[in-house]
């Protein structure tokens, strides 16, 4: 038998070698086609879009982690002498905080907290004083610690002139005068009797006012010839009262605390309220109205 020659042989081993490679190219081929399911395929095409647009795909994480902000109505219980500045406050309020509304429910301290611990709902109450603040606490009305935000001391109005020629606290018991106080529960009426303890002088009102500003109503309407009112109340009231500063006055000064309210319906809008009243936004409308600072 004839042996072939090296040759033939290269040539029929080159053969095999192509025909081998061939069939393990087109393997390849196949089996990488099987091995790309569509999901990653997809989120390959998410990645490379995301690495071209690497702003856009920042700003959508942004967006999807940022969370809304806190809209609805805000009810905010305060006390009758905030009446004007809570009024300003709670309008710059609304402008900070697009889509609210605050509204207000102003009456003297201790009724506010008679109707709180009554189940009354809100979201924020503000005191004239600390004894009637203690008892929103004690009556488990208040979330956290209440803070302090202003102070405030008494005067007394008189109808406009002073007709009656009023000059100090002992000539309110005169008794050809008029006067009004607050009741004994109210701040403004625990604050008068305090002055009258301190000065030894006993008032004989002809009524006593479940608020400040029922007070100084009485006044300006006529109805009485003086009274006991906030500093603040005299200044917001003008030309319809005159003012009679007495000096004892300084020994009772009323702090205002503020807090939130348990389980009120609006807790962040709440928080956001008690910060304004206490920031610079809020100070400086409580100064401008005759408020003095928290001792």
């Amino acid at each position: 038998m004839t042996s072939p020659s090296r040759r033939t042989l290269r040539r029929a081993a080159g053969a095999v070698v192509a025909v081998a490679a061939a069939l393990t190219l087109a393997a390849c081929s196949s089996g990488s086609s099987g091995a790309v399911p569509t999901t990653s395929a997809a989120t390959s095409s998410g990645a490379a879009s995301a690495a071209a647009s690497p702003s856009k795909a920042s700003g959508s994480a942004a967006a999807s982690s940022a969370a809304p902000a806190a809209t609805g109505t805000l009810t905010v219980f305060a006390a009758a002498s905030l009446k004007a500045t809570f009024t300003e406050i709670g309008q710059t309020f609304q402008q900070q905080h697009p889509g609210t509304t605050v509204t207000f429910n102003f009456a003297g301290s201790s009724d506010l907290v008679t109707q709180l611990t009554g189940g009354a709902p809100a979201d924020v109450f503000a005191s004239a004083d600390q004894n009637n603040m203690t008892k929103a606490v004690t009556g488990g009305v208040i979330e956290g610690t209440p803070v302090n935000f202003a102070s405030n001391t008494l005067t007394i109005v008189t109808s406009p002139g002073n007709p009656k020629g009023v000059t100090g606290f002992a000539d309110l018991t005169n008794p050809d005068l008029q006067v009004v106080v607050c009741a004994p529960q109210v701040p403004c009426g625990s604050a008068t009797q305090k002055v009258e303890q301190n000065t030894g002088v006993t008032l004989t009102p002809v009524s006593e006012e479940s608020s400040v500003t029922d007070v100084l109503n009485k006044v300006t309407s006529g109805q009485a010839d003086a009274g006991l009112v906030y500093v603040t109340d005299a200044t917001g009231a003008g030309d319809k009262i005159t003012e009679v500063p007495f000096p004892q006055a300084s020994t009772v000064v009323n702090v205002y605390p503020i807090a939130t309210v348990t389980g009120g319906p609006q807790p962040e809008l709440a928080g956001k309220f008690v910060e304004l009243v206490t920031g610079p936004d809020g100070q400086q409308i409580l100064k401008d109205a005759g408020f003095q600072p928290a001792p």
